[in-house]
C-alpha cells in the first residue's frame, strides 16, 4: 500500500497482538488478573458502538461463568479480551444492526472488531479435531486449538479472496449479485484456489465470471473481510476486450464504467449508473484507487 493509498476498512486496529503472552501461561493469568484488562461488548457477534464510533467494553468481571477468553492483544498496555462461550455460532448474513454498526465504526475500532469475530468464528466452526474428529481443546491465549486424543493442533484460518478491477480503455469492469441491493455494483472477486498465485486466480476468475481475458495483473492493497474469515487481495488487470460473457450462475449483470460514473457513485451522486459498495468493502477502496488514476 503506497502513501497515496486510501486505508481499507478492518485495517489499522491499534491492538499489540502480544504473541509473547500467548505463549506464556504466567503472563496470560497475570493479563487476566490485571484490575485494567478490558471485553469486548458482544451480543450475538455484533458489536457495541458508541455514538463516536469506538467499541464497547466492559469488566472481565462480566464475562459468562462458562466462557472461555480469548486475548485480543494489547491498547496502550492494557489487556483486552472476547469472550467465547462453547457452541456459539455466528448468526447467517447479516443484520441491519451490524450494517449500521459497521457504518458507525471507526477504521482501527472496526479492525480490532475483525479480529475478534473471526477469532470467535473459528473457534465455533473448530471444536472437533480435523485429524481424528475427537473434541478440540482452546490454548494459546484462544490462537489455537489443540486435540487431545491425537495431539494435532489447529490454527486461526484465513481464505485468500482476489477481488479485482479489469480495465480497458478507461473503463473499469463492475458487477453485481443477484441478492444485492438495488443499483449496487462492485469489483469481481473469488477464491483463490490451490497451486494458483494472486495473478493467475485474478485472471481465471474475470474469465469464468464474465469471459474477458486479462493481462498485466497489478497488486494493489489488502484487507481482512471477518465474514467469516478471509484475506481480500485488490488488483487491477488490463482487459484485452470489452465483450461479456456473463455467467449467470457468479453475475446478475455487469457493466463497464468510466472513471467520472465511479467518481459519482462513490461520492453518493443520484445521477451515478450505480450504487457503490460501502465504506468499509475494499472494493470501495480499490474503486477509490482506481478513478483517481491518470
Amino acid at each position: 500500500m503506497t502513501s497515496a493509498t486510501p486505508r481499507p476498512g478492518f485495517t489499522g486496529s491499534p491492538l499489540d497482538r502480544a504473541d509473547a503472552i500467548r505463549h506464556d501461561p504466567d503472563a496470560l493469568a497475570a493479563a487476566m488478573g490485571d484490575w485494567r484488562a478490558r471485553l469486548l461488548v458482544l451480543n450475538d457477534f455484533e458489536p457495541a458502538v458508541g455514538a463516536d464510533g469506538t467499541l464497547g467494553w466492559t469488566s472481565l468481571a462480566d464475562a459468562p461463568l462458562d466462557a472461555e477468553l480469548v486475548l485480543l492483544g494489547l491498547i496502550d498496555g492494557k489487556p483486552h479480551f472476547a469472550a467465547y462461550i462453547d457452541g456459539m455460532r455466528a448468526p447467517p448474513g447479516r443484520s441491519p444492526n451490524l450494517f449500521r454498526a459497521l457504518d458507525l465504526l471507526r477504521p482501527g475500532e472496526a479492525g480490532t472488531y475483525a479480529a475478534a469475530r473471526s477469532i470467535l468464528d473459528w473457534h465455533s466452526r473448530h471444536r472437533f479435531c480435523a485429524n481424528c474428529g475427537q473434541p478440540t481443546a482452546m490454548i494459546r491465549a484462544g490462537w489455537a486449538r489443540l486435540c487431545n486424543a491425537c495431539g494435532t493442533e489447529h490454527f486461526p484460518r484465513t481464505d485468500p479472496v482476489v477481488i479485482m478491477i479489469a480495465d480497458h480503455a478507461g473503463r473499469a469492469l463492475v458487477g453485481r449479485g443477484p441478492q444485492w441491493p438495488a443499483g449496487r455494483y462492485s469489483a469481481l472477486a473469488g477464491f483463490m484456489e490451490p497451486g494458483e498465485s494472486i495473478e493467475e486466480a485474478v485472471a481465471r476468475e474475470i474469465w469464468e465470471e464474465a469471459g474477458i481475458r486479462v493481462h498485466t495483473v497489478r497488486y494493489v492493497v489488502s484487507q481482512p473481510w471477518p465474514f467469516p474469515s478471509q484475506l481480500m487481495m485488490a488488483c487491477i488487470a488490463q482487459a484485452e476486450d470489452d465483450a461479456l460473457t456473463i455467467d449467470p450462475k457468479e453475475l446478475q449483470d455487469a457493466i463497464w464504467v468510466s472513471r467520472d460514473d465511479v467518481k459519482k457513485a462513490l461520492a453518493g451522486d443520484p445521477s451515478a449508473p450505480f450504487l457503490s459498495p460501502p465504506h468499509y468493502a475494499i472494493a470501495h477502496t480499490l474503486l477509490t484507487v482506481w478513478a483517481n488514476e491518470e
